[in-house]
């Protein structure tokens, strides 16, 4: 096993390098041609503003973090389309270093916000960004990026777009927090929950959004049950899709996201009255 320790993060400028961010998109996502962003878009990218970082092993790239620079409710922002890291490096907390990475340089450029999107039945994704980054939601996208080649894809495209408020207080204590030892959070005993898992690990739907919070329950161990079970992924993706619209819809913004390890669920924490 590599110790993080040798592991270098560093921002991409050699359009070799920019090579190989192609072929690491074919091995991580498993897509084929059509679906890579090629070098010869992310040269021009970059030098308009993109941020573009790599983990490397000593010379070989096992990840990478990519954004590119935008406007959205009136302000400069970063968008980070891709991070991505070799599944043999991933007990290696990469992906929170070059996110971090990839804040310190969107601040460096003056830019205090970062959005992304991300599938919300993954809940290692899920984690990363609302319980450790302190990220939130308010938008859910259906399909958002229609048929691809990659096999993760093979229960379609919905998406939660987060925003990352960069130098919000919220931000702040999540990643001091995080580099001091794993937050613990309690659920709020009269939350209602929109979704929960059931028997055999099949999604319990109510229609119920009167309480201040509520909660939305996943499987944390999804690429695995849904390989299994292709029929109840779709379900997951149905019902999970019907509550997040429903409570976004109403006002409701996804705030946080807590595991519970002894029942491998995983629920997110949805607020009226988030700062």
């Amino acid at each position: 096993m590599t110790n993080s320790d040798v592991i270098v993060l560093r921002d991409i400028e050699q359009l070799s390098e920019m090579r190989e961010i192609e072929q690491i998109q074919r091995t991580i996502w498993g897509v084929n041609d059509t679906d890579v962003l090629p070098a010869l878009a992310l040269r021009p990218l970059k030098e308009v503003g993109a941020i573009l970082i790599g983990a490397f092993d000593k010379d070989r790239l096992i990840g990478f973090v990519f954004g590119f620079p935008g406007r959205a409710n009136g302000e400069n922002i970063i968008h980070s389309d891709m991070l991505g890291v070799l599944r043999e490096y991933r007990s290696l907390n990469l992906g929170f270093k070059l996110k971090l990475a990839q804040r310190e340089r969107a601040l460096s450029m003056g830019i205090e916000t970062i959005t992304w999107t991300f599938d919300p039945l993954r809940a290692v994704n899920a984690s990363l960004n609302f319980s450790r980054l302190g990220v939130t939601a308010s938008r859910y996208e259906i399909d958002y990026y229609g048929e691809t080649s990659s096999v993760l894809h093979r229960l379609g495209t919905d998406r939660l777009w987060v925003t990352w408020s960069l130098n919000s207080e919220r931000v702040v204590q999540r990643i001091a927090t995080e580099r001091g030892g794993h937050r613990q959070r309690s659920l709020n005993s009269s939350a209602s929950r929109l979704v929960s898992i059931g028997d055999q690990r099949q999604p319990i739907v109510k229609a119920e959004l009167t309480a201040k919070e509520l909660l939305i329950e996943i499987p944390t161990k999804s690429d695995e049950l849904f390989n299994e079970r292709p029929d109840l992924g779709a379900r997951w993706r149905s019902a999970t899709r019907e509550a997040f619209t429903s409570a976004l819809g109403s006002g409701y913004v996804v705030e946080d996201f807590v595991i519970d390890g002894d029942r491998k669920t995983g629920i997110y924490v949805l607020r009226h009255d988030v700062r």
